[in-house]
């Protein structure tokens, strides 16, 4: 007994510390779950107007953080330390219904895999032909090329991900930050004028059937439910019974992180277009950077 207390309590106290690898799963988080979904929030979310935009501004943090805090603690909740999401499910329900919940939580990401193939492929090829004037590839050889890359990088493996996203993310912050203040002098009234519960939005949808269709947007903006089984079991390793806690706080400061800069950013694209120009961005399937760089044929953005 005396063993255990000396290696559990020295676990439990470190949870109050900081160290350099809860900022590296930090930054890791954000960089995991911002990406080609928040490129696409502007557009989706702002085509129904401001009040649904006010909205999902509020409920963003409580329904992501709650959300990718209960998966963190059902993975936490394995008697063994290194065991992962399917092996938690399988300890729970069985061999049988774990496969199910394995199955169900593979269908659950494959959609955001597709939704990603689309996006970066129409994104690629947006910036090939408009930003440097390239007759369009094929998009069956563009979307091979790009997949192909992206798998290479996950090859690598999972501490080399968590690195290579943590360092990622501050030039895709500045990013976002700068464009979104260089937007700041764009910004006009006509969002405004959709500031009314009653009035439908652009999309012929009330409020509620905007939300309805925007909120799942909003969620896939935010998530990175892919990667919290890993940042679970390497949490659990690094502080023992005290992991719950700490996968915790840093969840909470990834998301805050998350909805500050993202909404910014969100807000700001609203106010620099019309209704009009967000249906018509919504229209040809592209990100917001896009239509941006081709609406306003401003060097900076393209």
């Amino acid at each position: 007994m005396d063993t255990t207390q000396t290696t559990t309590l020295p676990q439990a106290g470190a949870t109050s510390s900081w160290r350099k690898s809860d900022t590296m799963w930090m930054l890791g988080l954000y960089g995991t779950a911002i990406g080609a979904g928040v490129l696409f929030l502007p557009i989706n979310a702002g085509v129904g107007g401001m009040i649904p935009l006010i909205i999902m501004a509020i409920l963003a943090f409580p329904m992501t953080f709650f959300a990718h805090r209960g998966l963190t603690r059902f993975v936490l909740s394995g008697k063994n330390p290194g065991e992962d999401i399917t092996e938690v499910v399988e300890e729970h329900f069985g061999v049988g219904a774990g496969k199910l919940i394995t199955l169900l939580y593979f269908f659950a990401i494959y959609p955001i895999l597709l939704v990603y193939s689309v996006a970066i492929t129409n994104t690629v090829d947006s910036f090939l032909t408009h930003q440097l004037g390239m007759v369009s590839p094929p998009r069956a050889i563009l979307s091979l090329i790009l997949i192909i890359g992206m798998m290479t990088i996950v090859r690598f493996g999972e501490k080399m991900i968590v690195k290579a996203m943590s360092v990622l993310v501050f030039p895709f912050v500045a990013a976002l930050m700068v464009l979104a203040c260089y937007l700041i002098p764009q910004w006009s009234g006509a969002a405004l004028e959709t500031l009314s519960l009653s009035s439908a939005s652009t999309t012929g949808n009330g409020l509620w059937m905007t939300l309805w269709l925007a909120i799942p947007v909003m969620v896939f903006s935010f998530n990175h439910s892919p990667i919290i089984s890993s940042f679970a079991v390497a949490k659990r390793e690094e502080y023992g019974d005290g992991a719950e806690k700490k996968c915790s706080r840093i969840l909470a400061c990834a998301h805050i992180m998350m909805v500050l800069t993202v909404m910014f950013f969100v807000f700001s694209c609203v106010l620099s277009l019309s209704p009009a120009d967000l249906a018509e961005a919504k229209a040809q399937n592209i990100s917001i950077l896009s239509y941006l760089a081709n609406h306003f044929n401003a060097p900076v953005i393209a």
